[in-house]
């Protein structure tokens, strides 16, 4: 959100900080002599997508916007993925990865929800409305970035061994949690759902967890605001967000229409807003940027080979993340687990939103598949 420009050239706070960790591990990489390995499972298919996204740089509308989308999307959070494979070598240099994006969530969700919690008390919002933000754009915008990262931290909870990092999970779980709440994210509650679900099969006490589970989501569907944010799905199917003239399932066959025209390349990175005119609602005000849907979205934004590549991707951070989990070291067990769970988050909530094409998101998908990497690194010394 903190950005300038160096006359033509439009940059990021975000950027400099990316660039300047790339710089330092190359000049100490350099001057100490140290083994880069390039094998690894995620190596392929993260190639695969750069240039699936580079030949849609080609087929943007606008080469200019593309080139910046490409940057920002995929060159520099992979980059940045790729220092974090070589220099977290142990469970707590991960913990201190994990703990700056605990900072970074904390700092965007909690004026979020007093912002949120002072309107609810003065009456000056309808739940059923778009909620207000602070720091984002928009209140959904923290959902996705918030999710993975509950995710994350509710497994460090549960199952690291490490008492001071099961402290500072559950602190930070005690501010997302709300946070994510009064984002009143629809898509977002579902991620949650859907990972606490997992987290809950994940241990000894599943019964007893997934019990717990069902009596939490009970009651938080018992608190007037909430209730009401998801019964206006099945209230009123005219205005929801799936049905109607402006719901995702108009945007999706808008989309789909577009891509029977565009079906290799799809509309080129940053081409959605510009191609899907035609065959979108013309009287409705808002002009989606994106299908809001995590197959679309890769399918418009980097065309067939782009979607090829997130399906490869998505399946072997599942399958290494699962093995780590069950196979791996107690530490990066916890780990793993985390990093499944951020990825069911991912997927979940992608079904109805876009988890990636956002420089703050793509930037945590990938530490997550770093993470993952690193953990698959470290060996694994249990007997499945």
């Amino acid at each position: 959100m903190v950005r300038w420009h160096y006359g033509f050239y439009p940059t990021t706070l975000l950027e400099h900080a990316i660039v300047a960790t790339v710089l330092v591990y190359l000049v100490e990489t350099w001057r100490g002599g140290a083994p880069v390995t390039l094998r690894s499972p995620f190596l392929w298919p993260a190639v695969l997508l750069v240039v699936a996204a580079g030949i849609d740089v080609v087929e943007a509308p606008s080469r200019i916007a593309a080139l910046g989308l490409f940057r920002a999307y995929f060159i520099e959070p992979i980059a940045y993925a790729a220092v974090l494979v070589h220099v977290v070598t142990t469970p707590r240099r991960g913990f201190a990865v994990l703990a700056g994006l605990a900072v970074a969530g904390v700092f965007i969700g909690l004026p979020n929800a007093v912002v949120v919690l002072q309107a609810l008390r003065l009456h000056a919002y309808d739940v059923t409305q778009t909620p207000p933000v602070v720091i984002y754009m928009t209140a959904n915008a923290l959902a996705l970035f918030l999710g993975p990262l509950i995710a994350m931290a509710a497994s460090l909870a549960l199952h690291v061994p490490d008492r001071m990092v099961r402290l500072l999970s559950t602190a930070f779980l005690l501010i997302a949690g709300p946070a994510i709440l009064l984002t009143f994210s629809r898509g977002g509650f579902l991620a949650m759902a859907a990972v606490a679900v997992g987290l809950a099969l994940s241990h000894r006490r599943r019964l007893w967890l997934l019990a717990g589970t069902a009596a939490v989501a009970a009651l938080l569907l018992l608190i007037p605001p909430i209730y009401a944010r998801v019964s206006v799905e099945f209230q009123n199917v005219t205005g929801t967000t799936f049905f109607g003239r402006a719901g995702r399932l108009s945007l999706w066959s808008a989309t789909v229409q577009m891509l029977s025209h565009f079906p290799v390349f799809g509309a080129g990175l940053s081409g959605f807003a510009d191609r899907i005119g035609p065959y979108w609602n013309a009287s409705h005000p808002e002009r989606f940027i994106d299908p809001h849907n995590i197959v679309l979205n890769f399918w418009v934004e980097t065309g067939v080979l782009g979607v090829i590549a997130m399906a490869w991707l998505l399946v072997a951070g599942f399958r290494w993340s699962w093995r780590g989990w069950h196979t791996g070291e107690d530490a990066w067990r916890a780990v793993s687990l985390g990093a499944l769970m951020a990825l069911v988050a991912v997927v979940v909530h992608g079904l109805v939103d876009v988890p990636y094409f956002k420089n703050d998101l793509s930037l945590e998908f990938w530490i997550v598949i770093a993470l993952i990497e690193c953990a698959r690194r470290s060996g694994y010394k249990r007997v499945p």
